[in-house]
């Protein structure tokens, strides 16, 4: 259950201007799915046109009882839609192939990201929750506030690199977060929110945008988020722990969405916006 406490300030914790843009690519605005009122009430969220322009992919899923074997199509669906497998059919550049950016898929950037959250993949995943969501980055490599800035320069140089030459990749990341929101309905039903947690170091160091009593706090997370479910090992990452109820709208990848692929991996993806958490050592 969230956290619906009086000690908090009374003042709408509603996405500040900064952290949003006026754009976006879904069914509600910025302003809206990035506030506290959507991780207390939250809604579906579908990214305009992908069920329409997939349709097929989701009629035959509705066919298939085993998540394994629902992930197994979604794969070679992937691979046929995108052509992954024939780089040259898909248009890749030639010239550049020495560069292995035609090699470049969704599973790469989730790899990417899970090595490296401040990497060229990652620059690529928060760009892609921006232009669809509306939710601008507050971190890569270090706080982004200047967008007249050499970090956020630099941010952008990364987004180039990571999209030039590539098949497609941002409607691929439309497709895997179509196919996650559809997982979650066919496997937890039920489920509307998940306890999850993060480890994090110097708390002042994050956008928090007011601070309680019993170490509830509201803040403002980066629009694409590592989270596990395990307490434990999420103090592996900080001395503090941030514990929240994030809403399945808000996930783009949970541990076992693709079996045999990404073993080991237990984060998941959140994409951000303000959120109640409580803090704990």
């Amino acid at each position: 259950m969230i956290h619906r406490n009086t000690h908090l300030s009374p003042q709408p914790a509603t996405l500040p201007i900064q952290a949003r843009s006026p754009i976006n690519r879904c069914n509600l605005p910025s302003v809206i799915l990035g506030s506290l009122t959507f991780q207390l009430k939250p809604a579906p969220l579908y990214i305009d046109g992908v069920l329409e322009l997939h349709r097929q992919l989701f009629v035959a899923l509705d066919n298939l009882v085993e998540p394994e074997v629902r992930a197994l199509h979604f794969r070679q669906y992937m691979c046929s839609a995108f052509l992954l497998d024939h780089a040259d059919l898909a248009g890749a550049d030639p010239r550049y192939q020495r560069l292995k950016r035609h090699k470049a898929d969704y599973l790469r950037l989730l790899r990417g990201w899970m090595f490296n959250a401040d990497g060229v993949e990652a620059a690529v995943l928060k760009r892609w929750v921006e232009s669809r969501f509306g939710l601008l980055p507050r971190n890569h490599g270090g706080a982004l506030r200047d967008y007249e800035g050499e970090r956020y320069a630099a941010y952008m140089a990364d987004v180039s690199r990571g999209l030039y030459n590539a098949n497609a990749l941002e409607a691929q990341l439309d497709l895997l977060y179509t196919f996650c929101q559809y997982e979650l309905q066919r496997r937890f039903p039920e489920q509307e929110h998940w306890l999850l947690y993060r480890g994090v170091n110097r708390i002042e160091a994050h956008e928090v945008l007011d601070q309680g009593e019993n170490d509830l706090c509201r803040l403002l997370l980066n629009n694409l988020n590592s989270f596990s479910s395990d307490r434990e090992m999420s103090g592996a990452f900080g001395d503090i722990i941030l514990e929240t109820q994030v809403p399945g709208a808000k996930l783009l990848y949970f541990p076992g969405l693709l079996p045999n692929i990404l073993q080991g991996e237990q984060e998941f993806l959140v994409i951000g916006g303000v959120y109640q958490a409580l803090l704990s050592r």
